[in-house]
């Protein structure tokens, strides 16, 4: 999966090192227009195909704001508010995320890594695009050909690897250490922004080791399982695959 368009202030964003991380105490430090910027937060601002966080910013007061997304400016994650009233600055506030739908995402980007992780180690076939939604989403291959009989066997590893309950950690690596890790950038085209000097990986461990922006489980065993839902050609050697994920 393709990182997000920068890792750089990492530090005020708690989604990046402990996806677990449903609230947080904050202070808003700008409003601008429809949207919140706030000292530290857990909401993910979307990026690899994992899409923004939702949620809520509430007060010890009883006042409420409806999150709708969020998004990356620079160094800045801001929060996309739906309410015309937006908190005044150096309100505190607790960040909060629609937890289920957090997780439901979390279980789907994991599946989709381990998707990509059986078919590069047993077909060699890059990535070539992907997207979610909570609990479905799609990824396209290098294929030339693909068959119901392949995509039954790919389902059926794919079940395999995450019935191992194998462990997900996350790292940030200095740029010259990640890039000399074969295979690090899984997609065909290297979307890695130039200059950065830190990558975050992702690593299933035994199975799969990419750079990687998202939030995961901790375990394979927490996705529940997969289901192909469907395969088709985007064209000559480019083939889509759908899953969705299920409860073990």
């Amino acid at each position: 999966m393709v990182p997000p368009a920068s890792l750089r202030g990492v530090s005020n964003n708690l989604a990046y090192a402990d996806a677990y991380a449903a609230t947080t105490p904050a202070r808003v430090l700008q409003v601008d227009d429809s949207a919140v910027l706030l000292d530290i937060t857990v909401f993910y601002p979307g990026g690899g195909g994992q899409p923004a966080d939702t949620g809520w910013l509430r007060t010890d007061e009883g006042a409420a704001w409806r999150v709708t997304g969020a998004r990356k400016s620079g160094d800045d994650i801001w929060h996309l508010v739906e309410d015309a009233e937006l908190p005044p600055m150096d309100t505190e506030v607790s960040a909060e995320l629609d937890w289920d739908r957090r997780h439901a995402l979390m279980r789907t980007h994991s599946a989709l890594h381990v998707l990509c992780g059986v078919i590069w180690r047993d077909w060699g076939a890059s990535v070539t695009g992907g997207n979610m939604e909570p609990l479905s989403g799609r990824m396209d291959f290098e294929f030339e050909t693909m068959a119901g009989e392949l995509v039954a066997e790919i389902e059926r590893r794919v079940n395999v690897e995450i019935e191992a309950d194998r462990e997900i950690r996350a790292a940030v690596l200095p740029r010259d250490e990640a890039f000399a890790i074969p295979d690090l950038i899984r997609t065909k085209v290297n979307l890695l922004p130039e200059g950065i000097t830190e990558v975050r990986t992702i690593e299933i461990v035994g199975l799969d080791l990419q750079a990687d922006g998202g939030t995961h489980v901790s375990h394979t065993g927490e996705i529940g399982r997969v289901r192909v839902t469907g395969y088709e050609s985007k064209g000559r050697i480019n083939k889509r695959i759908r899953i969705e994920v299920l409860d073990a």
